[in-house]
């Protein structure tokens, strides 16, 4: 066997072996000034403008209805809902809304409620007069209570009133049990009521000349 040829392996393995080039992240392209996030900065986003919190509103889903369509293959359902929205401080309207699905038919019927938002009267938690009215089939009265009386009334009568901001109240219903005709039968009514100061404006006299 020849030396120079056995020799030959050993000088193969003195040769340097070529140094691995590093891996690319993202610490060698910051350093390389080729973009790369950047260090974090404390207090959120930048620019961020603050949010401003508007006023709270009551908002309470009276009723939802489903209807059904006989189609060829089935039956499609959509919903309709009735909602009622108010600040409780005097001012509250009702929506209705209808979708394929709850959750749309409930936002539709918000919005419109608070699109309808009217101004009510409401004197020391409570209205400032006995009350009857009609809306088609449904019967409504209203009597103003003291302090601490509560707010008797049921379900339908109770979303506007709470919303307005009613607390001492005693409500009756005598007529249909239609859930929208006994909303609107309500703000019909707390839409009519005005204070004692306003009558004696309209005739143009002052409260003081009321007395005797």
């Amino acid at each position: 066997m020849n030396t120079e040829e056995t020799k030959a392996p050993a000088e193969e393995t003195t040769q340097e072996t070529p140094t691995q080039q590093p891996m690319r992240g993202r610490g060698q392209r910051r350093e390389n000034g080729r973009g790369g996030r950047g260090p974090r900065r404390e207090g959120g986003r930048r620019n961020e403008a603050p949010v401003e919190e508007g006023p709270q509103l009551m908002e309470k889903v009276v009723y939802v209805n489903r209807c059904a369509k006989v189609v060829k293959g089935g039956r499609r359902f959509s919903f309709s809902a009735l909602v009622v929205v108010g600040d409780q401080k005097g001012k509250v309207g009702y929506g209705f809304g209808k979708a394929n699905e709850v959750s749309d038919a409930i936002r539709k019927g918000t919005d419109a409620a608070k699109r309808a938002m009217k101004k009510v009267v409401v004197v020391n938690e409570t209205i400032p007069h006995e009350i009857y009215t009609e809306f088609g089939g449904a019967k409504i009265v209203l009597k103003p209570a003291t302090a601490g009386t509560g707010l008797v009334a049921g379900a339908k009568v109770r979303a506007v009133l709470e919303a307005a901001g009613v607390t001492n109240i005693i409500a009756k219903s005598m007529g249909s049990s239609n859930a929208a005709n006994v909303v609107k039968a309500t703000m019909q009514a707390m839409l009519s009521m005005r204070t004692a100061d306003q009558i004696l404006s309209a005739r143009g006299k002052k409260k003081k000349d009321s007395a005797i």
